[in-house]
């Protein structure tokens, strides 16, 4: 980046900095007035501003645009110049966030010695920022099942464009962490992430603290969109954002610009948008609770992220991984699970989906004794009932059954929970009960669990690989 925009009402002055610069390899713009200043800022932010203090003919002086540029463009360096110079106007300019101050006549070394060095303190602002965020661990994908596989390779696509992506899936089955890895993976990777929970915030509070305050009082305050300028700002259950709020929204994201709560002043941001929500967002459309133009613009690029029902296969992997991890961040023990947890795990029902089974893991890591494997009793789910960890505990349905029945419908159940377990794969299925691979077939038809390579009642399909 080496273009500079050089302010100043006296042409002569705005011709000479922009030869010597050029001369010296940078691109350069002019502006003799504030409203010129601002167009040219506002269509392209340039590396550096050379500024005068004093612009005839202008709405604004030097010093309010330096400060409409430091509160709007933090990053951009600002040179101040003025052949009126004092002390006091020196001091102003670097308290308002002046890099330095140059007094006319200027001596040409002199200020080619400042351009260089406020170019080099910008390039390093800017590299220090890409290391931290860099530093921060990118999200991990874990899993080995057909249906983490497509999520991925999903994720991946849409990562390299600029498209809004919109997610769906059930509560806690990895939304925000999908949203992390598409920027993880895209050009953006260096700015921000930033996180808007529609359903956390107030809704008589959701526009301040989205699009930021100005007061006399308190001066500007940004909000999470302005924090979210070059990166990813992710809004999470948008299906709960106020429906005042969702037409201001639909304007940022056509014009990419807004005004703060209080303000007058115009804001430009560059963002990438990616949302999520549980709700079936058509059905709120026609409920009139959510605005079908707004849907239209966030749901460019939809991805379904499945539920942990649909990637049992991937559970044990899941569990292993949260072991690792609260023992490098909280120095749980860790311990392996046995493979009764294993199993037990892969069968247990996850409403809660990846997020239940992570505190599952924690929790057993937190309460659990020794250092030996994890047993299926330390599990909320595998807890016994009152006849010892030994005994069946029937369903009212179940125990009202003729033995027949009940048999038939607890088969039924058992190899429909083993082939969920083992991702609908048959051959590993029947390894796994004991069974031939045809007379698993024969009884899953008898038992009339298989039709046109359809699990039953249960979701994925049986597989003979």
């Amino acid at each position: 980046m080496n273009d500079i925009l050089i302010v100043d009402d006296e042409r002569d002055i705005r011709e000479l900095i922009s030869e010597i610069l050029g001369d010296e390899g940078y691109s350069t713009r002019v502006a003799a007035n504030s409203d010129d200043c601002m167009a040219a800022i506002n269509e392209s932010p340039p590396a550096l501003i050379i500024l005068d203090i004093w612009l005839k003919d202008s709405r604004m002086d030097g010093i309010d645009i330096l400060m409409s540029v430091k509160r709007d463009n933090p990053g951009i360096p600002v040179v101040i110049i003025s052949g009126h110079g004092n002390i006091e106007i020196a001091v102003a300019a670097i308290k308002q966030g002046a890099y330095d101050f140059i007094e006319k006549p200027f001596n040409i070394d002199q200020l080619m010695v400042v351009i260089s060095r406020a170019m080099e303190a910008s390039r390093l602002r800017r590299e220090n920022s890409e290391l931290r965020s860099r530093d921060v661990a990118s999200p991990d994908m874990v899993g080995v099942s057909p249906a983490f596989r497509a999520l991925r390779a999903q994720l991946d696509k849409v990562a390299k464009s600029n498209g809004r992506v919109m997610l769906t899936g059930p509560a806690g089955a990895g939304k925000e962490m999908a949203a992390r890895y598409i920027h993880a993976g895209s050009p953006r990777s260096g700015g921000p992430f930033v996180v808007v929970s529609s359903a956390a915030v107030e809704p008589d509070r959701m526009e301040e603290v989205l699009f930021g305050r100005e007061s006399a009082e308190r001066g500007h305050e940004p909000g999470l969109l302005e924090q979210a300028h070059g990166g990813v700002v992710y809004l999470d259950e948008v299906a709960d954002m106020p429906a005042g709020t969702q037409s201001k929204i639909l304007r940022v994201l056509v014009e990419q610009q807004f005004t703060r709560v209080g303000g007058a002043d115009t804001v430009r941001v560059d963002l990438r948008v990616i949302s999520s929500t549980t709700r079936d967002l058509r059905a709120e459309i026609a409920a009139g609770r959510f605005r079908q133009e707004l849907y239209d613009r966030l749901n460019v690029v939809p991805v379904a992220v499945p539920g942990l029902d649909q990637r049992r296969e991937d559970i044990p992997e899941l569990a292993d991984y949260f072991i690792a991890q609260f023992n490098k961040t909280q120095g749980l023990p860790q311990r392996p699970l046995s493979d009764e947890a294993r199993a037990l795990l892969q069968t247990m029902p996850w409403p809660g989906n990846v997020r239940q089974l992570r505190n599952e893991i924690e929790r057993a890591l937190i309460l659990g004794e020794g250092g030996g494997p994890i047993e299926p009793r330390e599990f909320q789910q595998g807890e016994a009932g009152d006849g010892g960890e030994d005994r069946v505990v029937l369903t009212g349905a179940l125990a009202t059954l003729p033995l027949r029945e009940a048999r038939e419908l607890f088969e039924r159940e058992y190899l429909l929970t083993q082939i969920n377990r083992f991702g609908g794969n048959i051959s590993r299925t029947a390894s796994f009960v004991g069974m031939e691979r045809s007379a698993l077939h024969r009884k899953l038809k008898s038992l009339g669990v298989v039709g046109g390579g359809q699990i039953g009642a249960r979701r994925g399909a049986a597989r003979a690989d």
